[in-house]
């Protein structure tokens, strides 16, 4: 199997996408909890909340979507207001670490994330063409981000935790 990098080792170029991408984006933004149920619902507990390697397990990984929607809200808040920097994520994930998302019902997660990324794309909807193409210059990146780019990032970001999901529970299964 293909090694995955790491969030952290992707390089995005954005030069790719126009604003006419975002009802793409949105579709895919719109489908993570669906392929994330779908992965998740047959799954018994001990599956579901064994750490693997001192990473988190498949349930953190879940709960971690759903806490970092409120940044990508947070984000469309600034690109409304005109900043000229996105704010930064925090790169300890605090909120997921805190969360003890292990402690919760797989059921309570799944709701968590369609709720909070339906509200998400309800936001992206209602943007006009000039609204979708605000761009601001994110932190960590370095570069500027646009609106619709920030909907791609956010849809690579749920695949690049649907992948880890993946990987854990076919090593789980051998």
């Amino acid at each position: 199997m293909v090694k995955r990098l790491r969030w952290l080792e992707r390089d995005f170029d954005f030069a790719h996408l126009s604003v006419g991408m975002l009802p793409y984006l949105i579709e895919r933004l719109r489908g993570a909890p669906v392929r994330l149920e779908e992965k998740l619902r047959p799954l018994p507990p001990e599956v579901l909340t064994a750490r693997a390697g001192g990473g988190w397990s498949v349930q953190e990984h879940a709960g971690h979507l759903a806490d970092l929607d409120e940044l990508h809200e947070g984000r469309l808040e600034d690109y409304r207001a005109g900043l000229a920097a996105l704010r930064p994520a925090d790169m300890t994930n605090r909120k997921t670490v805190e969360a003890r998302h292990n402690d919760a019902p797989l059921e309570r997660l799944l709701d968590a994330f369609r709720t909070a990324r339906a509200r998400f794309v309800r936001r992206l909807e209602s943007l006009n063409e000039e609204e979708a193409a605000r761009s601001a210059l994110h932190p960590r990146l370095g570069k500027q981000m646009r609106v619709f780019d920030l909907a791609y990032f956010v849809a690579e970001h749920d695949d690049h935790h649907l992948a880890i999901i993946g990987e854990q529970l076919r090593d789980s299964a051998q």
